[in-house]
């Protein structure tokens, strides 16, 4: 495999420029076990120490070709490419990306199952797909190169995590159509490492084999990684663990909740981020600095607009997350609003990536309720109780009563909590209420529950009902 374009990570650092270098897949093997002769930091340093003009380069070729791609072989992009009067003749770099229009869930959903597909079935090895939850499902395709791809993108989150050949590998996101389990999977056996596919569920046996086999490194949702923790904390099998870190992603975490997952585990948590639609986990992924996820810029090409007027905006500012594939064989994505809001930035990194940045996430453009006029996130909520102590358990219940809304959450108390005097329960939640009215600008009725009455999830957490017929 020939890498287009790029310098050697050496010369990145030192800042000087060099003529692009080609490494066969052999040498970035060797290269991203040994390290140059240090401890192993990247997968392909190549690729995540390219200069800003190479790696420019790298996804302006990239970019044109999917572009003429998608255009030769899905109708549906032909036909949204000639209302806004493009060719691809028009499209000669990156810098055109703005030209394109934007590709939504519901054009996904409408083009559901092979309005999208730019290959002949023969081509696809794998499919993947959303929950269908809300919609008609979101099938995703892949030849084997696109699956090649995609393991390299895990494999770099898993040694950004500071995860090697060596390791232990426990998969606890969910396999099958979900992409958590698939790509953090093939990224692990990419890496080398010894990989456990455990799923998602029977939590006595995930905490058996963690013990037994010596997991080293957790990937799961944030959610299942603190349920996880609050079982091994129960089962006093804390000192028999040997995880020193953690992969999560698949849903919004806030700060409070790493940290109380990294203090009850002995790990450092690392967030990572994908999505169906563009490919699965790995689109970015954090490094040791712990300050944004660097975005696999070789592969995806990355905006933020404003979710109103669609103005594309400039690094630093906060908004919708606009994705475009660039290498995708079998599902080529053009401009997707993830409806993600963030913020990309291209300050230097410590840890020597020069790859993109993009900040934790503040919510959804979609799942942000609307209550009484006032925009509340269910991270806020998480925020204020993890400051103030509480588990990340709780649920937050809205309902339109005589055109009015109501909004309540439900909070779960700590053991040592629940043994509290009534006076002190209730003077609790009269505490967290004048919390989340300050975080939230808006009152809600505040309900502490009893420890472990709050359903628990293996998944995704379901965090929100919402009975308002709107």
């Amino acid at each position: 495999m020939r890498m287009e374009g790029l310098v050697s990570p050496d010369s990145s650092r030192r800042g000087r420029s060099l003529e692009a270098v080609h490494y066969t897949q052999g040498n970035l093997w060797k290269n991203a076990l040994f390290g140059y002769g240090e401890a192993m930091k990247y997968f392909q340093p190549d690729r995540e120490c390219a200069s800003y003009d190479a790696m420019r380069q790298l996804q302006s070729e990239r970019f044109v070709k999917t572009v003429r791609h998608a255009y030769d072989a899905v109708p549906f992009y032909r036909e949204s490419m000639a209302k806004k009067g493009l060719t691809p003749e028009d499209i000669r770099s990156l810098d055109d990306l703005s030209k394109l229009p934007f590709l939504s869930k519901d054009d996904l959903r409408e083009s559901y199952p092979y309005g999208l597909l730019a290959v002949p079935r023969s081509r696809v090895v794998r499919i993947q797909s959303t929950s269908g939850t809300t919609g008609k499902r979101v099938v995703a395709f892949y030849t084997q190169t696109d699956i090649e791809r995609w393991d390299e993108c895990c494999a770099r989150a898993i040694v950004a995590a500071g995860g090697s050949r060596d390791d232990v590998v426990h998969v606890s996101y969910g396999y099958g159509l979900f992409t958590g389990g698939p790509g953090l999977n093939g990224g692990s056996h990419k890496l080398g490492s010894m990989t456990l596919p455990m799923s998602s569920g029977n939590t006595e046996r995930q905490i058996q084999f963690m013990c037994d086999l010596g997991s080293t490194i957790l990937c799961c949702t944030p959610s299942y990684a603190a349920y996880l923790a609050e079982s091994v904390m129960q089962q006093g099998v804390r000192d028999k663990i040997a995880l020193k870190a953690g992969i999560f992603g698949a849903e919004a975490w806030s700060e409070e909740m790493r940290r109380d997952i990294e203090d009850k585990l002995g790990i450092k948590a690392y967030d990572i981020y994908g999505l169906t639609e563009i490919s699965g986990p790995g689109v970015s992924f954090e490094c040791s600095e712990q300050t944004g996820m660097h975005i696999n810029e070789d592969y995806f090409a990355a905006e933020i607009i404003d979710p109103h007027t669609g103005e594309v905006l400039p690094d630093g500012s906060k908004g919708e997350l606009v994705l475009t594939t660039i290498a995708k064989e079998a599902f080529p994505i053009l401009r997707y609003r993830t409806r993600d809001i963030c913020v990309l930035s291209r300050k230097p990194c410590s840890c020597g990536r020069t790859l993109l940045k993009m900040g934790r996430l503040m919510g959804r453009t979609d799942d942000m309720l609307i209550i009484r006029g006032v925009n509340v996130f269910p991270s806020q909520i998480e925020t204020v109780l993890l400051k103030g102590g509480y588990s990340p358990n709780y649920l937050i219940i809205v309902d339109r009563v005589n055109h009015s809304d109501t909004f309540e959450v439900q909070v779960e108390l700590t053991p040592e909590m629940f043994s509290d005097t009534v006076r002190k329960i209730a003077a609790r939640e009269s505490e967290l209420l004048a919390s989340m009215r300050s975080m939230l600008g808006i009152s809600p009725k505040v309900t502490l529950v009893a420890p472990r009455s709050i359903a628990r999830s293996e998944g995704k957490a379901v965090r929100v009902i919402d009975k308002r017929k709107i």
